[in-house]
């Protein structure tokens, strides 16, 4: 049972006290929507502070939740404030880890690995927040925040539907693919697939698509050179095979990033997707 002290001002900060082990701190960010505010929010993940970014519609009911985690790693792929309020205005409650080691947290990112729990505690805080309904989250995860929503869902298994966009699935392909990526992937890592097999498959949900209870939607464009669109296909066949609830929005035209108005069309496409598997939807 989680208690929540709502409120409570620090200077310009809001502090908030969940369950009496994890501290939130908010502190109101400048939205260009006058109808959703934005806060940078610290919370506590495995004992580290960790940052993220909060976008909460200014509504006079509860909301459905959505955790969206980010691709990239460090400065490349760190989550934007018009991103979270293109969620936010389709009538969500936007939560975004940073990742442990960024914008100011503690430790050191870990590519899919332990900041895991990062996206693990996030959830935990998101779901613990009044404007969210209670038992309607979801979870977004683009490129290498796949794996990151993919590992979530299968930790909460109640949460109600998880999305990936040109998500990883398979952590040994990316260092193949990314030449680019090998030398931090081998530093944050320990090594090569070749000499630290256990570890990539550790990253790689591929390996771990038995255990998904939670509908899926992967979209993927199939000319994507980041990321190859057989780590959607893979997934597709895993969880075929199991009889899992799955779907694939397949774009032959699209790379890695799609041109902006298609992005925005997909992201209301998904949004109302999350939210058929909200549970008034489902009667």
């Amino acid at each position: 049972m989680f208690e929540v002290e709502m409120g409570t001002n620090i200077g310009t900060e809001v502090l908030t006290v969940i369950h009496s082990e994890k501290i939130i701190y908010k502190q109101r960010f400048p939205s260009p929507h006058p109808n959703i505010e934005l806060y940078k929010v610290t919370y506590l993940s495995e004992g580290l502070k960790v940052k993220g970014m909060l976008s909460v519609p200014i509504v006079s009911k509860p909301l459905p939740g959505l955790l969206y985690l980010r691709g990239g790693i460090k400065k490349v792929g760190m989550v934007r404030p018009a991103r979270l309020i293109e969620f936010a205005a389709h009538g969500f409650v936007v939560l975004a880890p940073f990742y442990r080691g960024n914008e100011g947290g503690e430790g050191n990112e870990d590519f899919a690995g332990k900041d895991r729990y990062d996206a693990f505690h996030a959830y935990t805080v998101l779901k613990s927040l009044p404007q969210v309904k209670e038992n309607d989250i979801h979870v977004f995860g683009f490129s290498r925040g796949g794996p990151m929503a993919l590992f979530t869902a299968i930790k909460f298994p109640e949460i109600r539907s998880v999305v990936t966009w040109g998500g990883v699935t398979e952590m040994r392909w990316t260092y193949e693919e990314r030449v680019d990526l090998r030398r931090m992937m081998k530093r944050v890592i320990g090594g090569s697939p070749d000499k630290y097999s256990e570890e990539y498959e550790w990253r790689s949900p591929l390996y771990y698509c038995h255990d998904l209870q939670v509908p899926l939607l992967m979209i993927h464009g199939m000319c994507d050179e980041n990321v190859n669109v057989e780590h959607t296909l893979q997934m597709k066949r895993c969880l075929a095979k199991l009889g899992k609830e799955h779907e694939e929005w397949l774009y032959p035209q699209f790379t890695h990033h799609f041109p902006p108005r298609e992005k925005r069309k997909i992201t209301k496409a998904l949004c109302d997707w999350m939210k058929s598997h909200s549970p008034e939807e489902n009667g």
